[in-house]
């Protein structure tokens, strides 16, 4: 033991300097870590005999929220594209949470067809809705189309949900307090709504077309909170943070080699699933919040979202566009 400890001594001495390069690193990443890891959902509330429906939620946060939002003693619904996916993410579900009250629901966001036939299907054999999660969406992909012949991630991160949320008011109405929970992205800030080119079909671009999306995201928060005030409705929009999910892949494989090497290392510092499923879960149950409405949120707090994000006039000409754009006028 001692000669070990002599040994070690003796090679901390002759390479100190590498030893304290190793050792500050080392703290400053766990520091980093910790810090980009965000902030944690603190409430205890429980949700016995609530409802809380989640599109997306086969993977990634949404399956971590469901998971939560099981544990909390709710009915949880898993409204997903993938029926094969979703059984499975259902059967951890309820693994993991203890509550076999989980079930699986066919919803299809490139569809209008499907959105409507799962609001349908919703109101039929539901008694109540409390929480409406938004949480499905799709990231930098080609330029794809909707079923309806609508720009894939506006079609699917916005209109998708615009429609559902729509056809599901009466319900959440009904149920009262209720929340609905958008999730959007940092990104909203570099983001602007193209009226004269909403499917941007003059200048695709992905980075482009996702912002728009994230920021129609925010304005669609904000305009439902003044058109459900006083309803006992209320709605909140947030960003997850950096996360270690599917949804990045469509990027990831389209990177050269060497990019894709640049940036493995900082992939150790993305949040996990978990940790970026906190911010979505403190908006459907902190006790708190349950006066605030059309807000924007990040790390489980109140954030400012960018200028554009707070546009009341945009955000009214956003949702007559979507209720044009959806033949709900």
């Amino acid at each position: 033991m001692q000669d070990c400890t002599k040994a070690v001594k003796e090679f901390v001495e002759e390479h100190y300097t590498a030893v304290t390069v190793v050792l500050v690193t080392s703290v400053g990443l766990f520091a980093l870590r910790r810090w980009l890891a965000g902030g944690v959902c603190r409430s205890k509330a429980r949700l016995d005999g609530k409802t809380v429906l989640i599109t997306g939620a086969n993977t990634g946060i949404g399956k971590e929220t469901a998971v939560d939002m099981a544990k909390r003693g709710a009915r949880v619904i898993l409204a997903c594209r993938d029926m094969g996916r979703a059984n499975k993410a259902a059967d951890e579900v309820r693994k993991r949470s203890g509550n076999g009250n989980v079930v699986v629901k066919m919803l299809d966001l490139a569809s209008l067809e499907s959105v409507r036939a799962l609001a349908k299907d919703v109101h039929q054999t539901e008694e109540r809705l409390d929480i409406l999660i938004n949480n499905a969406g799709i990231m930098m992909c080609p330029q794809w189309k909707t079923e309806d012949g609508f720009e894939m991630q506006f079609g699917v991160n916005h209109l998708g949900h615009f429609l559902l949320t729509n056809l599901l008011l009466d319900l959440l109405k009904k149920s009262t307090p209720s929340r609905i929970v958008n999730v959007s992205s940092l990104a909203h800030e570099t983001g602007k709504i193209h009226f004269d080119d909403i499917n941007l079909e003059k200048n695709y671009d992905t980075f482009l077309s996702y912002r728009q999306s994230k920021l129609a995201n925010v304005l669609f928060t904000r305009e439902l909170a003044v058109r459900l005030k006083g309803t006992g409705v209320t709605t909140y929009a947030l960003h997850p943070g950096v996360i270690r999910t599917e949804l990045g892949r469509h990027i990831f494989p389209s990177l050269p080699l060497w990019k894709r090497i640049l940036f493995m290392p900082f992939f150790l510092l993305f949040k996990t699933p978990w940790q970026g499923a906190q911010t979505t879960i403190y908006c459907a149950v902190d006790e708190s919040l349950k006066n605030a409405s059309g807000l924007y949120y990040s790390d489980c707090a109140l954030k400012e979202a960018a200028p554009q994000g707070r546009d009341d006039a945009a955000a009214r000409r956003l949702w007559d566009l979507s209720v044009s754009m959806l033949g709900l006028a």
